[in-house]
């Protein structure tokens, strides 16, 4: 499978089911200086991030993807094993772009960055 069609298939990055929905398996996903600027501006630290989705993922009612819609995907090469990956999300009524950077780590891809910037 070529990055595209892999990457295409963990984005968005929060929002699907990857294998295993431990804190574990997100902890592998995301680099150990992951960080995130939300759709609201603020800030997250990796932490943060991995209790939101310990969290959400522990909800029984949870369903990834629900009510989430993904378009405008481009997945593109900037350095030796790193691709920036971009698409639109809409969340109900809301409308963001969403950027995620990603690194190839041997047979698997870590995400260092993630940012969500809200369509007017």
């Amino acid at each position: 499978m070529d990055a595209d069609a892999e990457l295409r298939d963990l984005e968005p990055i929060f929002h699907r089911a990857p294998p295993g929905t431990t804190r574990a398996a997100f902890a592998a996903m995301i680099a150990d200086t992951f960080w995130e600027v939300g759709a609201s501006g603020a800030i997250y630290a990796r932490d943060d991030v991995l209790d939101t989705l310990e969290h959400r993922y522990a909800d029984p009612h949870y369903v990834p993807m629900a009510g989430l819609d993904l378009d405008d995907f481009a997945c593109r090469a900037i350095g030796d094993g790193i691709w920036l990956v971009t698409y639109r999300l809409r969340q109900s009524d809301r409308l963001s772009r969403r950027v995620t950077v990603w690194r190839r780590a041997g047979e698997n891809w870590v995400a260092l960055y993630h940012q969500g910037t809200v369509i007017a």
